[in-house]
């Protein structure tokens, strides 16, 4: 959908801001909010909306497995003790849309069980999960009549993590949505020069001594960086 009348397409930064403030469980939303329009009104609404919405969500103290007795809205939802709108259900996972969506029918795929990340999620949980994207991904296009959608993690904080329970979006796209293209920002041709060399050896070594618990794994610095 083209920009109203008057208005420009939102800058890369205001996207990118979009894209992480999906969902928030936090009590302190009237005064995000408050933040939020005052800035804008001084026009620096992207820095007041990622400062509302990368603070860390209460689960992330939750070990794998439960939520260690903190608050967790997917938790909640699962258990039925908070709303949502639910698309799908198994043993597993759920699938609901968004309470934030960046499109129409943008929807997040949730294991049941509760884990912080991507690395401290069992194998079979995420085959689980990944199995149903070729059957909530076309639904869902189909539905509101899109061709495309993207599907996005968010894992860690410094990655847009909010809130620490793995989740899987499914962004459906459509040519004038105004979210970000492969295009939105330059990228450079990868270097076949000694530091490449030493980042594939590193990576290459890593996962060589890697035991089947992934979360135990902690990053090495290669050669040369």
């Amino acid at each position: 959908m083209p920009p109203p009348p008057g208005s420009s397409a939102p800058a890369p930064e205001r996207r990118l801001a979009v894209l992480l403030s999906h969902f928030r469980p936090c009590r302190e939303a009237p005064r995000a909010a408050t933040r939020l329009a005052t800035a804008e009104r001084h026009g620096t609404a992207a820095a007041a909306e990622a400062e509302a919405v990368l603070s860390a969500s209460p689960c992330a103290a939750g070990g794998s497995g439960s939520s260690g007795g903190e608050y967790c809205v997917f938790c909640n939802i699962i258990a039925g003790a908070a709303p949502a709108f639910k698309l799908y259900e198994d043993d597993e996972c759920v699938c609901i849309l968004d309470a934030k969506p960046l499109t129409p029918g943008h929807s997040l795929i949730i294991p049941k069980s509760h884990y912080p990340s991507l690395q401290t999620t069992p194998p079979t949980v995420l085959a689980a999960i990944c199995s149903k994207l070729p059957l909530l991904g076309t639904a869902i296009m189909k539905a509101t009549q899109c061709d495309a959608f993207n599907v996005l993690i968010n894992n860690g904080e410094k990655a847009g993590q909010v809130i620490f329970h793995t989740h899987v979006h499914i962004i459906p796209r459509s040519k004038d949505d105004n979210l970000w293209s492969s295009e939105t920002y330059s990228r450079n041709p990868i270097s076949h020069g000694q530091e490449t060399k030493n980042l594939v050896s590193s990576i290459k070594e890593v996962l060589s001594s890697s035991p089947e618990d992934y979360s135990t794994v902690t990053s090495s610095t290669p050669k040369g960086f």
